[in-house]
């Protein structure tokens, strides 16, 4: 079907200076047990095309999903008149912008596709997941789900640059809430929160559903435990945490587009100034963030960004130095700076703007139990359950789900509610030991907001746990 599009349009193709048209097919299907019984089953699926045309001086985009030669044909003209109502009217030149110079294609490994399962079988899968979540009468909410999505693009230009890429995604997830009186405490697994690249093979590291009674004894034992004390101390974050910390106060402060000011009107600004790269202390020396598309499983792997550019690995962060902004080829313009492969749209309807794809801490040489044994006065944190980061992305606040009190190198008691807040540059000076690649896992957030009209998209972040030194520790319901 794409390629029957691609060849619609060139016999109807523009002449301009410069056209893109890229082209993208999904579909997705969605399946929940919740509270042993099955919910309705989603399916849904999209087909459509973005033109992007520069002619003299001036850029015209225009989306469409009637993909006859009638509603092509609309479709460019719609993209001409606003190219030539832009001329003359634009923040840079789109002269300099970089075009797509390499053509390619790029897959999705999968080992055990969506399909190869039947549908009767993955329902019985999430039932005895669902089922297994419910080992107790004070287990008041449990639910075990399974997400699929698959998306095909095809990129072409008037260069004869063509780029196909496949993808397929895997969401699973596992959620239960145990209530005692006045007193409520939520886990959840099995790939909750998270996503992956690639099939049903994908379930089994993202612990689904072998994690589903192991979480819900969590969370009943959390009932039971004393409220996280308050104080400054040291914090041990696990990859699921770590994953979120990543993402808010390393990711969108360093989207090159935001810090030059498209943001500030939605989501806020950056506390990074352009100045900054090459020189900025932003972390300790055992900081090293690294921009990587090539890992085969991450979410948001891939070898070229939706503007054509080819993706490679490269330090955003090197030693605690900050190096280079996320920024794609037009912010690159922009901005006359480096930048990376990120400009990506979350469908064919939305130009490509800055993500951070999958952004990285690289693994350091502690094990597990030497992350514990430094810690003399903390807590060890799991989970994310809150978030709240000002509009400049930098005094932030977290609240787990799952804490539990490090006292002299060893683990104690649980701990309900943990909390902890700071500053972006200052929390990531005080990162004081780095897991080595036996605490590293590979995860990423699946809905990633961002832009004016709204776009939703999958990011990765991989991470060791981490061990940082005096944070500010709260509880939920204050000081103990």
């Amino acid at each position: 079907m794409l390629d029957l599009i691609a060849s619609r349009f060139k016999k109807l193709s523009p002449a301009v200076d410069f056209w893109s048209l890229r082209i993208v097919e999904g579909q997705s299907q969605a399946l929940s047990v919740r509270q042993d019984i099955l919910e309705p089953v989603e399916n849904s699926g999209s087909l459509g095309a973005m033109l992007t045309i520069i002619d003299k001086g001036g850029a015209g985009y225009a989306a469409t999903s009637d993909l006859t030669i009638a509603g092509l044909k609309q479709a460019v003209a719609q993209a001409r008149k606003f190219a030539a109502m832009s001329v003359n009217r634009g923040v840079f030149s789109v002269d300099n912008l970089v075009r797509p110079g390499v053509s390619g294609r790029y897959q999705t490994l999968s080992g055990s596709s969506w399909s190869s399962t039947s549908m009767q079988d993955k329902i019985q899968l999430l039932t005895e997941a669902c089922a297994a979540l419910k080992i107790s009468d004070a287990i008041v909410y449990w639910l075990a789900y399974l997400r699929y999505s698959s998306s095909k693009t095809l990129l072409t230009t008037c260069d004869g640059i063509r780029i196909e890429q496949s993808f397929d995604y895997i969401r699973p997830g596992l959620i239960a809430v145990a209530n005692k009186g006045s007193k409520s405490q939520t886990r959840t697994g099995g790939g909750a929160g998270s996503a992956r690249q690639g099939g049903l093979e994908q379930l089994q590291p993202l612990g689904f559903p072998a994690h589903a009674s192991r979480i819900s004894e969590e969370a009943l034992a959390l009932l039971a435990a004393p409220e996280c004390p308050s104080g400054r101390m040291q914090i041990l974050l696990t990859p699921d945490q770590m994953m979120l910390q990543i993402h808010e106060s390393i990711g969108h402060p360093l989207e090159l587009d935001r810090i030059l000011g498209d943001e500030r009107n939605y989501a806020g600004t950056s506390f990074v100034t352009q100045e900054m790269f090459g020189s900025y202390q932003y972390g300790s020396e055992l900081l090293n963030i690294t921009f990587d598309p090539t890992v085969g499983n991450e979410i948001a792997s891939y070898a070229f960004d939706d503007d054509g550019t080819e993706a490679k690995r490269e330090f955003i962060i090197d030693k605690g130095i900050l190096k280079t902004p996320l920024g794609g080829a037009t912010s690159q313009a922009r901005a006359h700076c480096s930048g990376v492969a990120n400009a990506r749209a979350d469908s064919w309807k939305r130009p490509a703007i800055d993500r951070m794809a999958n952004l990285n801490l690289e693994p350091g040489n502690a094990s597990f139990a030497e992350l514990v044994q430094s810690v003399e006065n903390g807590v060890l944190m799991k989970t994310n359950a809150s978030w709240s980061i000002d509009d400049s992305r930098n005094k932030f606040q977290f609240g787990c789900e799952y804490g539990q009190r490090i006292k002299d190198g060893e683990l104690k008691g649980l701990l309900r509610n943990p909390n902890y807040r700071g500053i972006s540059a200052n929390f990531w000076r005080n990162l004081a030991k780095v897991g080595n690649r036996s605490t590293f896992d590979v995860l990423g957030t699946p809905n990633c907001g961002k832009g004016e009209p709204n776009q939703v998209i999958q990011v990765g972040h991989a991470s060791p746990s981490c061990v940082f030194e005096n944070v500010e520790v709260f509880g939920g319901e204050g000081e103990s």
